[in-house]
């Protein structure tokens, strides 16, 4: 069996570039010319590496779950809910403002306004921004059974609401809101906390 020409570019770099043009763009802005020129590639590379520019996008937000959003689990094995919701902010304010990336979250801002041909890309979206308020009710679940949230708590109010801050947050930082702006809406969700 004849083995293929090996591949002239660097996948993880190359996925890297990718994400930048995403986190910049959202998916639909992202057009195939712009990931080729960022990635340094030509289309049919990117086919043969990644797939079609869906499945690129998939790839891109795995990458960015591991290297941009890890502070969400490591927040939530904190000892109590007010420590685990302090880190969750904190590194979310960090995030949305790294002065080497885009502003914002690309889970939050990746697809929300998007044409019937994104709605897979949208769903997806949806999907894992669930799964991240699913956690911190768990954890908030958690705390309610450990005793460290009063016992008319309800975890998953809770989590809806912290949830929602965080994406303001990014929403926030997106528009161009700086991380003393955001420290003080992360104050004031941390006041509201039982």
């Amino acid at each position: 069996m004849a083995i293929g020409r090996p591949r002239a570019f660097d996948t993880e770099k190359a996925l890297d570039q990718a994400l930048g043009v995403f986190r910049e763009k959202g998916y639909e802005g992202a057009s195939l010319s712009d990931l080729t020129a960022a990635m340094g590639i030509n289309p049919p590379s990117l086919y043969a590496a990644f797939g079609n520019k869906e499945a690129l996008f998939g790839k891109a937000l795995d990458r960015y779950a591991e290297r941009h959003a890890g502070f969400y689990k490591d927040a939530l094995a904190r000892p109590t809910a007010r420590e685990a919701v302090e880190a969750l902010l904190a590194g979310a304010i960090d995030m949305a403002t790294d002065a080497g990336s885009p502003r914002g979250c690309l889970l939050v801002s990746g697809a929300l306004a998007c044409g019937d041909d994104a709605d897979p890309i949208r769903a997806e979206l949806t999907r894992r921004r669930a799964e991240g308020e699913l956690m911190l009710r768990r954890r908030f679940e958690q705390a309610k059974r450990e005793g460290d949230l009063p016992p008319d708590t309800s975890p998953a109010d809770l989590a809806r609401y912290v949830t929602t801050v965080l994406q303001g947050m990014a929403v926030q930082a997106a528009g161009g809101a700086g991380r003393k702006d955001l420290r003080r809406v992360a104050e004031t969700a941390l006041r509201v906390l039982p």
